[in-house]
């Protein structure tokens, strides 16, 4: 008699002592294991519970003021809670602005001592550097203003009158047009994102040093035996092994400059309209116009200060969350795996 084939079958799996079929071996979790299971998922929930608690505690706060004026509150450009006429249609724009100025000055100095430090730096002296940038990333935010407004300000108007005068006619928004006179260039947004970039240089180039230095030793061999010089292999296998970190590290120092507080309210002159020329007087931020709007602040005007630093809130989770999704599809090491 045949015997039938099915589901059942004693050939539908191979038998368990087939040497050709990988054993499966399952420890059961210990009481140790799952208390460390509970407290890391623990922690990783404790992370968006604080999240949500925040976001909450911003929009109860500021719903006084969101229900006062509505969607203008994104598209109002002046300040006025007396009055109803209030939003932060200026000061938005003007701190991405900051930022952004901050990230052009900051990456290309951040990544090139992050190469040097990882790759040519000589052994004895690399310990040295990277304690000064750990140093430097730990300097408080204030520091850096005061360094900013007393020293740098006066010695930086040269440079940027310069720039102005000769380089305004071509490119309109180095224009200045309140005229040649002293204070036309300071408290400028070019400035404080000079200062801002000296804040975030340290953060991306602590994280890229770090990914450089986890590149693949036997890809840099291989690179070297091909007759590639070391900016050839630096070029061919660190740069693609950390382009998921990098772009994390600049993402993250994104968000450092979005949210810089102090230093920006120390070196800018507060200005409710939209900036379009950077190296004229005049800037503001929502960080800078919290912390110097908060004081004297009555209780719609608290409100609304709320509203800002939510909608602040949202942006620094817009900005983390592209973040991830952008290092999801460049992940360290994908362009030089095989």
């Amino acid at each position: 008699m045949t015997a039938a084939i099915g589901p059942a079958a004693p050939f539908a799996q191979a038998p368990p002592d087939d040497p050709d079929v990988p054993r499966t071996i399952t420890a059961p979790a210990t009481p140790g294991d799952r208390v460390f299971r509970g407290v890391l998922r623990a922690a990783g929930l404790s992370v968006f519970a604080i999240m949500g608690l925040i976001a909450f505690f911003l929009l109860l706060r500021g719903s006084d003021a969101l229900r006062a004026v509505g969607w203008s509150f994104l598209t109002e450009q002046r300040w006025r809670t007396q009055t109803y006429d209030f939003g932060i249609a200026a000061v938005l724009p003007n701190g991405l602005l900051i930022a952004v100025i901050a990230l052009v000055i900051a990456v290309p100095v951040a990544l090139g001592t992050a190469v040097f430090v990882a790759e040519y730096a000589p052994v004895r002296v690399r310990a040295t550097l990277v304690s000064l940038i750990d140093l430097m990333a730990a300097i408080p935010s204030i520091v850096y203003g005061l360094w900013g407004l007393f020293f740098l300000q006066p010695r930086i108007i040269g440079f940027v009158r310069w720039t102005a005068m000769h380089l305004g006619g071509a490119i309109p928004f180095l224009k200045v047009r309140t005229g040649d006179i002293g204070t036309s260039y300071t408290s400028s947004t070019f400035i404080a994102g000079v200062v801002v970039s000296l804040m975030i240089i340290p953060i991306v180039t602590s994280l890229s040093r770090e990914v450089f230095s986890q590149a693949p030793q036997g890809e840099r061999e291989g690179a070297y035996a091909l007759g590639s010089t070391r900016w050839g292999m630096v070029r061919t296998v660190v740069l693609p092994f950390g382009r998921g970190g990098v772009i994390g590290a600049v993402m993250l120092g994104f968000g450092r400059a979005m949210g810089e507080t102090i230093a920006v309210a120390l070196i800018i002159s507060p200005n409710f309209k939209a900036i379009t020329h950077v190296l004229e007087n005049g800037a503001n931020s929502i960080s800078a116009l919290i912390a110097l709007r908060f004081g004297e602040s009555d209780q719609l005007s608290l409100s609304a200060l709320m509203a800002a630093g939510l909608v602040l809130f949202l942006l620094t989770l817009l900005v983390n969350v592209a973040a991830g999704v952008v290092i999801n599809r460049s992940r360290s090491g994908a362009a030089t795996a095989d």
